[in-house]
């Protein structure tokens, strides 16, 4: 039972903002990471290339992801990209970390190819817990007006 008073205006249960903070980063995070492992997987590249490449796009598509709603609000793009980074990188950074530590760690995970079904579930897995391991640090960082609590108040608003 949340211990804030409810009243009109009042935010949202601080649980759920930190729930759809972590799923909102976990689709950005995961779209990169699913375009990079298969781009990485197709190419034949080894696993550190193939690594770096699902990070770089992990992140380039969660700050897409908080971006874009900013941006078709009216936001200038340097605001965006400052609400984005300041809001995301800890989430995503915590995501990457363990997602791929995950998917090191499943013998044969990054090993295995794109028609496998093992390639596919050890990343649903490493993507499965890198967001319960991003939860409370969302938690966290949301409940101190920080992370994700800093674009909140901009989606799905016109200001």
């Amino acid at each position: 039972m949340s211990h804030h008073k409810h009243h009109p205006g009042a935010t949202p249960n601080l649980n759920r903002v930190a729930l759809m903070a972590t799923l909102h980063c976990l689709s950005g995070c995961a779209t990169g990471e699913v375009l990079g492992m298969i781009l990485g997987t197709a190419l034949g590249w080894g696993n550190a290339a193939t690594i770096v490449l699902a990070v770089a796009l992990a992140f380039a598509f969660g700050y897409a992801f908080t971006m874009v709603p900013l941006l078709r609000a009216g936001m200038a793009l340097p605001r965006a990209m400052g609400l984005a980074l300041a809001s995301d990188t800890a989430s995503i950074t915590l995501m990457e970390i363990v997602d791929n530590a995950i998917l090191l760690l499943i013998p044969g995970a990054m090993d295995a190819g794109l028609t496998d079904a093992f390639f596919w579930i050890s990343l649903a897995i490493a993507l499965g817990l890198a967001g319960v391991a991003a939860y409370p640090l969302n938690r966290w960082l949301i409940a101190r007006g920080r992370g994700h609590a800093v674009v909140h108040e901009h989606h799905g608003h016109r200001r």
